[in-house]
């Protein structure tokens, strides 16, 4: 079986992970913590920012 990590902080997920369509891509991340900081760079990026 193939482990799968978190696509913000590389933590192994485990149960039900979390998605974010981040560029037409669906991502798995462990919590909304790490949600909301894939949101934000993707907000970041947008804008022309960092």
């Amino acid at each position: 079986m193939t482990e799968r990590s978190c696509a913000a902080c590389d933590c192994a997920l485990e149960g039900e992970a979390i998605q974010v369509t981040i560029a037409g891509q669906v991502v798995e991340v462990c919590c909304e913590e790490c949600a909301e900081r894939l949101r934000e760079a993707k907000a970041s990026a947008l804008r022309g920012e960092g």
